[in-house]
């Protein structure tokens, strides 16, 4: 079944085309992994996906679980079961880890497997999921205390908690050490079990090896679909040779 689907979606900012009819899809339990050069579109489309202001006035249509979602307020798109780990969290402040991880699991959606309800997880294994101290970490405030690879961490320990229906993920190893790598990966597979879609925007070879599919995005187009290595060495043979000065010809890390 397809929980996400992208039909001929176009972006355009002032004279720039930033999205140029791209098409797109995710299963359930997929992890599809969305690469390119930088200033391809790729965060560009997370925010169209999300709904984010300045990113709604675009062509085309997405759907989620067959429902068409276009027309839908980035709230209603929570609702709907689609977020967001962002390549920079947000810092909140006045608010604790406990008291955000709280409204996550209000707001979490119910898994069943063969008729029996998956147990959710607690604050706290949250957290240790995510390789945090509950003890040291519940009563901190989201905020500038917090470093941008922990604030990451705690927001995807959100995630884990609010059990979305899809998932995007922004660069999920920006700024994480590699034991939290670990982790992550433990975490998307745990999504995959439930059957979440997570559509994976990354620059990582290592990262992008947990891939089910790949899609190369380049000056707003889907130029190839396929598995992780092929979307890969498409990339290596003919992006970092590509004679169109826009591009850069950096080699992914």
């Amino acid at each position: 079944m397809e929980l996400l689907k992208i039909e001929d979606v176009s972006l355009k900012k002032g004279n720039a085309q930033i999205l140029n009819k791209v098409n797109l899809s995710l299963g359930m339990g997929e992890v599809h992994a969305v690469i390119g050069p930088n200033g391809a579109g790729k965060s560009s489309l997370s925010y169209v996906l999300m709904g984010l202001e300045g990113y709604n006035d675009h062509e085309g249509r997405i759907y989620l679980e067959g429902k068409d979602i276009t027309g839908y307020s980035v709230t209603e798109r929570a609702k709907a079961g689609l977020t967001m780990g962002w390549q920079e969290p947000a810092r909140f402040e006045g608010i604790s880890v406990e008291q955000y991880l709280g409204i996550s699991l209000k707001n979490a959606q119910d898994y069943s497997r063969n008729g029996r309800k998956i147990l959710q997880h607690t604050v706290s294994e949250a957290l240790e999921k995510v390789a945090l101290s509950p003890q040291k970490y519940l009563k901190r405030s989201v905020d500038k205390s917090l470093s941008g690879g922990e604030r990451k961490r705690v927001e995807l320990a959100s995630i884990l908690l609010m059990r979305p229906r899809v998932v995007i993920l922004d660069e999920p190893d920006s700024g994480i050490d590699t034991l939290a790598i670990e982790k992550i990966f433990e975490i998307i597979e745990e999504f995959k079990q439930l059957g979440i879609g997570i559509l994976l925007i990354t620059h990582s070879n290592k990262i992008l090896s947990i891939a089910d599919r790949a899609s190369l995005l380049c000056s707003g187009h889907i130029i190839k679909t396929g598995s992780p290595s092929e979307a890969a060495d498409y990339y290596t043979d003919q992006c970092l040779s590509c004679i169109d000065e826009r591009y850069p010809r950096e080699v992914a890390e």
